[in-house]
């Protein structure tokens, strides 16, 4: 896990100044002020989403742990927060041009959603290769739904054409004060409902939400330390904090589409390396047991970047300060990926077992075979018969197996059993 400190501990006890001007006195883009303003624009709009304990994770780490369930905002993500506050405070002459986004999913439905909600066009340009259920979605919420490129970085250049083009004005998914200060108003929330809080941990990606965040809270709270996580085939801020300016990463790679973010927002970045304590990444095994802990012990659907700050806390524990909010940032998740999440979270948590072994092909051996594993209590979840393989003797078949277990420990017992029966198991 990487770690990037911050000067966390030496913002002081400014209290309210600390909304208007970040370390050595440099002014931020956005106040405290902003970010009440927000939150009195989306009175009636946003919903003020539960903030539910978690027992599992409070053990876990030795300390309250508290889930903030944006998953369960409007549109499934805290994305409607910003794109209605931005969309709101434009002029009618630029209401009338429309608005236009570029997005795989949260952003779109957020401004599809607030758009509608102000009586103002939409256009949201979609990469071709996005979720169905998130193009109908965005649909359905009254956007025009045009799907160009394969990746986000032609979609982001489509729509930036379309607003020079047709004078709508484009609604970017983080950059812009606006949109992290109607972000922020998750953190007035998190004050609110948990005063105590000792450690906020939140996904990033451009860094909207995390220094909306930090806006409201440091200003409130400056000893309350906040904890950013990235994806670690995506950590665009860590060299961008080492470097003092946004640094891109190319091509960057992870399930978490949320925060799969090439370079951090100039206006953000400006927050987070004035407010933001730490960043962390995580991997994707840490993901996914995330996700499959979020569904399983909290009962809540969460897509993997909202599932990053558990990840965080899954990976290292013993470092939190107490009581932690983990902010779930989204649930819009693809089924499909949510299919293979879900079993890669198995595996890596060890409770999903994949492996091959060759067996004599004669009546009999493939019920010897699931003999072994019934004694063992390993449960079989798909099989498959090969008997035609060139590289098998005449007499073998092999077969591939996959198993549902307890843990690592029954996975070692599983394979010692096959083993002492005498079959050769690969994994």
């Amino acid at each position: 896990m990487a770690v990037h400190v911050g000067d966390g501990d030496d913002h002081g006890d400014g209290g309210d100044a600390l909304g208007r001007e970040g370390l050595g006195g440099r002014a931020l883009p956005v106040t405290l002020d902003d970010v009440r303003e927000a939150q009195k624009m989306l009175s009636g709009v946003a919903r003020t989403t539960a903030l539910e304990g978690s027992r599992h994770l409070s053990r876990l780490i030795g300390a309250p742990v508290h889930l903030k369930c944006e998953n369960l905002q409007r549109t499934g993500s805290f994305k409607i927060r910003g794109a209605y506050v931005r969309i709101a405070a434009l002029s009618e002459q630029e209401r009338a041009a429309g608005v236009v986004a570029a997005s795989a999913g949260n952003h779109a439905q957020g401004v599809a959603l607030a758009a509608s909600l102000l009586g103002v066009r939409s256009t949201v340009f979609m990469p071709q290769g996005a979720p169905l259920p998130k193009v109908a979605a965005t649909r359905d919420y009254g956007a025009e739904v045009r799907l160009h490129g394969q990746v986000v970085d032609e979609t982001l250049s489509a729509a930036r054409e379309y607003a020079r083009r047709t004078g709508a004005v484009f609604i970017h998914p983080f950059d812009h004060p606006d949109i992290i200060a109607g972000q922020g108003t998750v953190g007035l929330e998190i004050l609110e409902q948990c005063p105590e809080v000792g450690t906020i941990v939140v996904g990033l990606g451009g860094g909207g939400l995390a220094a909306g965040i930090a806006v409201a809270v440091k200003a409130l709270r400056p000893d309350v330390r906040i904890v950013g996580v990235q994806a670690a085939g995506a950590a665009a801020y860590p060299p961008s904090l080492a470097a003092g300016h946004p640094v891109p990463v190319e091509a960057p790679v992870t399930m978490a589409d949320g925060i799969r973010v090439g370079c951090p927002g100039v206006v953000p970045f400006r927050i987070v390396a004035d407010l933001v304590d730490e960043v962390r990444t995580v991997s994707e095994d840490d993901l996914s047991s995330a996700l499959l802990l979020c569904l399983e012990r909290a009962k809540l659907v969460v897509e993997p970047a909202g599932a990053s700050p558990v990840a965080a806390l899954l990976a290292d524990p013993g470092s939190f300060r107490g009581p932690v909010v983990a902010v779930l940032s989204g649930g819009n998740v693809d089924p499909v990926l949510l299919q293979a999440v879900l079993r890669h979270g198995m595996a890596a948590a060890g409770r999903y077992l994949s492996l091959r072994l060759r067996l004599t092909d004669r009546p009999g051996a493939l019920a010897a075979l699931l003999e072994v594993l019934t004694q063992v209590d390993a449960n079989v979840l798909d099989i498959s018969h090969v008997r035609t393989d060139p590289r098998l003797a005449l007499t073998e078949a092999e077969v591939e197996l996959h198993l549902e277990t307890k843990g690592p420990g029954h996975c070692a017992e599983v394979g010692a059993a096959l083993r002492d029966a005498g079959y050769l198991v690969t994994t």
